[in-house]
């Protein structure tokens, strides 16, 4: 799911590798480079537990992702790390209650994308091989009010610990008792080799809460005479409370669009491609939406002629929405009020006031050339005398 953020994660601790090398160029050697030497060893290595989908979470409470990891190398570990990576919707502990060998930082993705939340906690004991760990006391992550379709990622590294980059704050530690890893003899040990790579190992851990997104549209109306120009705007809300991110990566929501019976379309939307006569597509771009996400998609309609009850329509379409219950507010109509006479191509959402103006320069034109008349008999008759 952290594909993007993933990328910039390893950018940002690439950087921090630099850094540590440039320190111990100068004789400053970070400490964890000599607490994590047996991560060198090639047998060394550490692999996940599995970890179900965490269901029934409640928007204001709380969840835990229980975590555990095995020791698959050959000589006991004398440090490891444990990262949460926590999507929008999940928040790190207050201070008070995360451990003290713990810290959080926000990640900044950019793009669009909601920031998310870092938790790392280092454990620097001994782990000895062949063994199932898990932290003492497991954290507990609170859920906000925009919780919905959530994903704590989670990652056991012994390679050295995991500086955040540029795209973090600063990591803020927690003040609660520090926690230590504590061994799990009825667990059953992960296999050797089952990680990517035996450094570390990375799971997504999928967290639902019971919580509702309101996705709706509006629709526009429409008045114009026959050969103008009109803009049309429709858009779209997600008016919460949750935010939305589809686990498939594909757009969050879909709008469909049919234009008014009588009209063409002269200029659309980027974010919207023709599907057929009149009728458009239309999508945000992205797998996810924050509450109260708001997004206009605007056009430029052109009147060719008056069609009596000319209405399209906006509406979502795609993929089935569970979370939305309000089903009422899913389709708009967009109404077209054709004048009488024709008005110029500039156009607007009211009448261009041309089917008026004519008529006045006509007027004004006559009362023109009957003036410049009585200005010519005048002057023959002065003349005459």
């Amino acid at each position: 799911m952290f594909q993007t953020s993933s990328r910039l994660r390893v950018l940002g601790r690439a950087v921090g590798t630099i850094g540590a090398l440039s320190l111990a160029a100068l004789g400053a050697t970070p400490a964890a480079s000599a607490a994590s030497a047996s991560a060198d060893d090639p047998s060394a290595g550490v692999v996940l537990g599995r970890t179900a989908p965490v269901d029934g979470v409640e928007p204001g409470g709380t969840v835990q992702v229980p975590t555990s990891f095995t020791n698959t190398g050959t000589e006991a570990l004398r440090k490891v790390w444990l990262t949460y990576t926590l999507s929008h919707g999940l928040a790190h502990p207050d201070r008070a209650e995360l451990p003290s060998n713990c810290t959080y930082s926000t990640i900044t993705v950019g793009d669009g994308e909601p920031d998310r939340t870092e938790v790392i906690c280092e454990f620097d004991q001994a782990v000895r091989p062949g063994v199932v760990y898990a932290p003492g006391k497991q954290l507990s992550f609170p859920a906000r009010g925009s919780a919905l379709y959530e994903v704590v990622a989670v990652k056991a590294e012994i390679a050295g610990y995991p500086y955040p980059g540029d795209n973090f704050t600063p990591e803020v530690p927690g003040t609660a008792p520090a926690v230590e890893l504590a061994e799990r003899p009825d667990a059953t040990p992960a296999p050797a080799g089952s990680a990517e790579n035996s450094r570390w190992d990375v799971a997504d851990v999928p967290v639902t809460a019971v919580n509702t997104a309101d996705f709706r549209v509006t629709g526009a109306r429409l008045r114009g005479g026959v050969g103008d120009t009109v803009p049309l705007t429709v858009g779209f809300t997600d008016a919460g409370p949750g935010w939305v991110q589809r686990r498939d990566r594909a757009d969050a929501v879909r709008i469909v669009l049919r234009m008014p019976s009588g009209t063409t379309v002269t200029r659309a939307d980027p974010y919207c491609r023709r599907t057929g006569s009149g009728k458009y597509l239309c999508g945000v771009d992205f797998p996810w939406v924050e509450e109260g996400y708001e997004r206009s998609y605007t056009f430029r309609l052109r009147i060719g002629k008056a069609v009596p009850g000319a209405q399209g329509s906006v509406g979502l379409t795609g993929a089935s929405r569970p979370f939305d219950t309000d089903t009422g507010n899913d389709e708009a109509g967009i109404r077209l009020d054709v004048t009488g006479a024709a008005g110029s191509s500039g156009g607007s959402t009211a009448s261009s006031g041309a089917g008026t103006a004519l008529p006045l320069v006509g007027a004004a034109a006559a009362a023109f050339a009957l003036g410049a008349g009585a200005v010519l008999v005048v002057r023959r008759r002065m003349n005459g005398r």
